[in-house]
């Protein structure tokens, strides 16, 4: 008999026990009654009948993400695989729903997520695809929303994580980079060159003008210079023919010790004798009173061409019209 009640007793106190339990915190726990849906549990101790209450199953009301990817075709049938990642929740008000009316929430999501993205991407071509996969976003969490709420389930978020287009499309892109960044190189190198001629060019126009300018200088000086050197031996009773005769043969003399001063120069000066630059200088001054005397002919033969002749009238002319006048 004692046996008997100690067994009933340990028996009455596990059953007992059984009808304690807990709910950690963010889940629900689903009571069901002879298989009937009887309450939603929170976080915290909790009570149940035993062996006519049981516990039908736990909700997770934490925020979970699933990775989809997807395989799709872009505008330009360039192929392509997308991770977009969902993140969601279950409603807390809404887990009786969430329990029930969906079995497989991860394959559902799944399948919109697929829906709408084989739905969007083939309108766009590849480089927009990268640039718009907000939008694509944007319209899987739209979708997923509107489909998923009817179940107890909350779309807290959609990202599209990952574009990974087939490797042959990914070298020919990097291809295509790497050739317009040569052709931007290209361009900056060619503009630099540019600047560097046109630096150039404008510093020799610069330089060549300078010297120009200096030896226009040069020779204005040496020409005053003959001048003030012919009136000095004027002054001292030398004509100027024999003054310019005297100039020459002295910058002869001097073009000739500038020459054997310079230890290396390869110049020679033919024909380097003082009856040269004498032969010169009468070579000149026999040109000048030629060309002046050629000038002062042609002068006189275009005066004698303009000066015009006195018309003469015709006899016949003249007798015809003297029998009017007289009349």
């Amino acid at each position: 008999m004692n046996t008997a009640l100690i067994i009933l007793l340990v028996f009455g106190f596990f059953i007992f026990m059984s009808s304690f339990f807990t709910v950690k915190q963010q889940s629900s726990v689903v009571i069901e009654r002879f298989g009937k849906f009887l309450s939603v549990r929170n976080s915290g101790l909790q009570l149940k009948i035993p062996i006519v209450d049981r516990i039908a199953g736990r909700v997770n009301l934490k925020i979970q993400q699933l990775d989809v990817i997807i395989e799709t075709k872009t505008k330009d049938n360039v192929f392509i695989k997308m991770k977009v990642s969902v993140q969601f929740k279950v409603i807390q008000e809404k887990v009786y729903d969430a329990f029930y009316k969906l079995e497989y929430p991860h394959d559902q999501i799944t399948a919109y997520v697929f829906d709408v993205v084989r739905a969007e991407v083939p309108k766009l071509k590849l480089d927009d695809v990268f640039e718009r996969k907000d939008d694509i976003a944007i319209a899987v969490k739209r979708e997923l929303n509107e489909a998923m709420t009817t179940y107890g389930y909350d779309i807290i978020n959609t990202l599209v994580t990952d574009i990974d287009p087939d490797i042959q499309v990914k070298n020919a892109m990097n291809r295509i980079n790497a050739a317009d960044r040569e052709k931007t190189a290209a361009e900056f190198e060619a503009e630099s060159s540019r600047i560097r001629i046109v630096a150039k060019a404008k510093a020799e126009a610069e330089s060549k003008r300078l010297q120009g300018q200096g030896i226009a200088d040069q020779r204005r000086e040496i020409a005053r210079g003959l001048v003030e050197s012919v009136e000095v031996l004027n002054n001292v009773g030398i004509n100027s023919q024999e003054a310019s005769a005297l100039i020459v043969v002295t910058q002869h003399y001097d073009t000739l010790q500038a020459i054997g001063a310079d230890a290396n120069s390869n110049l020679i000066l033919l024909p380097n004798s003082p009856q040269a630059g004498s032969d010169m200088l009468n070579n000149m001054v026999a040109s000048f009173s030629a060309s002046n005397q050629v000038g002062e002919m042609m002068k006189k033969h275009n005066k004698k061409v303009e000066k015009p002749k006195p018309i003469q009238p015709q006899s016949g002319y003249e007798d015809d019209i003297q029998p009017e006048v007289q009349s």
